[in-house]
């Protein structure tokens, strides 16, 4: 029972932080959107902090798990463009059918206290340096040209792919279409050959 009752509040609060931002919401707010007492949310977390600090750590790993897996699953002899269209399908799909995690992630970070930020930045910077490590595999192989600034190739992708969340409806098929799309423009570029 208390495992339940404490991913109600994380998954209530984070649908708060998501829709309404950091600074407005508060423990009793999340206390009665989840129908209970305000002191009951301290049974299971210490503070406002410890409960945003888990959902940004939730909606990261969520993420980054689902693009691992999906990675790992493709055959040997995959090519980049279907990498990169595989990782970010796997990375809109997590981001935005399982949103409330994710999308307060990347709504309230800049907002939280710098605390909290220093102590999420880790697995953040993991997951970057995935796709850092993946890109480097490819320009090794020579599918990416030699000095293409690969830090900020991954940075671009990720401002691409976490924009999403403002524009996209979420739908399975469009995201399919987003990525087959997004993987084009990303690997071959807009210039017309």
């Amino acid at each position: 029972m208390a495992a339940n009752s404490r991913q109600v509040i994380l998954e209530t609060a984070a649908s708060l932080f998501r829709q309404e931002g950091y600074a407005s919401v508060s423990m009793r707010g999340i206390a009665k959107a989840c129908g209970m007492q305000a002191g009951s949310l301290y049974y299971h977390f210490a503070s406002k902090d410890e409960i945003v600090s888990e959902i940004l750590n939730i909606g990261v790993q969520r993420v980054f798990d689902a693009v691992q897996q999906a990675i790992a699953a493709l055959p040997a002899d995959a090519g980049l463009k279907q990498v990169v269209q595989t990782g970010i399908a796997a990375h809109l799909s997590g981001l935005l059918l399982a949103h409330d995690f994710t999308s307060a992630n990347i709504r309230i970070f800049w907002q939280v206290p710098l605390q909290v930020r220093a102590n999420h930045t880790q697995l953040r910077k993991k997951y970057e340096n995935y796709w850092h490590q993946l890109m480097m595999g490819w320009q090794k192989k020579q599918a990416i040209r030699p000095g293409v600034n690969l830090q900020m190739i991954v940075l671009f992708l990720f401002g691409t792919m976490n924009w999403t969340t403002e524009w996209s409806d979420g739908k399975k098929s469009d995201i399919q279409a987003l990525s087959v799309e997004m993987a084009e423009l990303f690997c071959n570029g807009l210039e017309k050959k």
